[in-house]
């Protein structure tokens, strides 16, 4: 009888793991595809990694958002959410309820996102990622993360949400706050999350008085006209919206950048493409960045409300289980040459945005900005190259989002324009 010569299971969650995730990935796929393992955290959860189970996964009905349904004590409950969001009251959001409620919700956030309201932020969109590149092109240098990558989504979705230019930038400290300890000590976090929560509420109480056409505007009207919208949930959902809408477009603009100064044969056809005035090449583009190396990593928690079985594994009623996308979205069942870039790739149904009742909200403007921030990178500092060793850059701490926490690059300095 021969023996099994598996080779052992690669550790995970190393700092060497969080560089380059992607064997690791491929590893349980082929031999572990649901896996159950210890969290940095110290809860144990079932890893989802092939794509047919993650989709499966994702759109799964006895797989609730809803912390309740975790089996373990208070105390295990409380590793399982968005930073800081417990001690500020924030439970009643998107990312972590179930129909009724979500459905409610969902409706309500959904008019700020359609197709048509997004592209008519495009000129916004285009205006802040100019002068942000304004801000940086004399000096030859930039750290794209903070410099560029960062300040863009969270002035858009101010913007977007209402909030007055003169507040924008105390948002843009408490985010800081936020993304910088994301897997770190939580005291920061907390603070900067009541902060936040504090001034939204402050907002949708002022705006009572003076409605706009913004996003926060209409959650009140909505709640008016017998949406049933408590104040703390318009709070909870403005917040929700900055968080969701932000950290993972950092990482989008991040990671995009930084995988097509890795490929350059790949970041040459699409500047050719856009010089020839051809915008296809950018839309497939952004999407097969997305597959490719995406800006989160796991999908936010689910806990079973039921025994079940999943890709042949038995889970049990009250088990935590996270859906890997970044596995999922290199399963070569489902794509050819998975861990190939390619930015022409068409069938290309990635789990980015996630997939069922939770599928992004904010997918279009996600797509929007990632979209003008790498062409306008491209179209304006053509010469862009990576300042230091990939080896040397390091990736953020924490469970869900994958980002880098700096991206330096270099090219030749230019006047701004008058």
């Amino acid at each position: 009888m021969h023996e099994n010569h598996t080779p052992p299971a690669p550790p995970l969650f190393t700092w060497e793991f969080a560089s380059d995730p992607y064997p690791a990935y491929a590893w349980l796929r082929e031999h572990a595809p649901v896996h159950r393992t210890e969290l940095p955290s110290g809860v144990e959860a079932w890893l989802v990694t092939r794509y047919a189970d993650a989709r499966q996964a994702l759109a799964d009905q006895r797989l609730s958002k809803n912390p309740v349904h975790h089996s373990e004590t208070a105390h295990g409950k409380g590793k399982v959410g968005i930073p800081g969001e417990r001690s500020a009251n924030l439970m009643t959001h998107l990312l972590n309820i179930d129909p009724p409620d979500h459905t409610r919700l969902r409706r309500l956030v959904s008019k700020a996102f359609t197709p048509r309201r997004v592209a008519e932020f495009a000129p916004r969109v285009q205006e802040l990622t100019d002068q942000l590149i304004d801000g940086f092109m004399e000096k030859g240098e930039a750290d794209l993360i903070h410099e560029f990558a960062f300040p863009l989504p969270i002035y858009a979705i101010c913007d977007m949400l209402g909030v007055p230019r003169e507040d924008q930038d105390d948002f843009r400290d408490w985010a800081g706050m936020m993304i910088r300890h994301g897997g770190g000590p939580r005291g920061g976090v907390a603070r900067s999350v009541k902060k936040m929560r504090a001034y939204l509420a402050e907002l949708i109480h002022r705006k009572r008085e003076d409605l706009g056409e913004d996003l926060i505007s209409g959650l009140i009207r909505a709640s008016d006209h017998g949406e049933h919208l408590t104040e703390n949930e318009a709070a909870a959902m403005a917040f929700i919206l900055l968080f969701a809408g932000f950290e993972t477009t950092v990482n989008l603009i991040g990671n995009g950048t930084y995988a097509l100064l890795r490929h350059p044969e790949q970041r040459a056809r699409l500047q050719r493409a856009l010089a020839e005035g051809d915008e296809s090449l950018l839309a497939t583009g952004v999407e097969e960045l997305l597959r490719y190396d995406g800006p989160v990593e796991l999908a936010t928690w689910r806990f079973a409300t039921q025994d079940l079985v999943l890709g042949g594994q038995r889970i049990a009623e009250g088990d935590p289980v996270l859906v890997v996308l970044a596995a999922a979205d290199r399963d070569p069942e489902r794509f050819a040459d998975p861990d190939t870039l390619d930015l022409s790739r068409r069938d290309n149904q990635h789990l980015g945005y996630g997939h069922g009742i939770h599928y992004c909200l904010g997918a279009p403007l996600a797509r929007l900005e990632g979209q003008a921030a790498i062409a306008t990178l491209l179209r304006r500092l053509p010469d862009l190259s990576l300042a230091a060793e990939p080896e040397d850059l390091r990736w953020r701490g924490g469970l869900i989002m994958r980002g880098l926490r700096t991206l330096p690059v270099e090219f030749t300095p230019k006047s701004r324009a008058v």
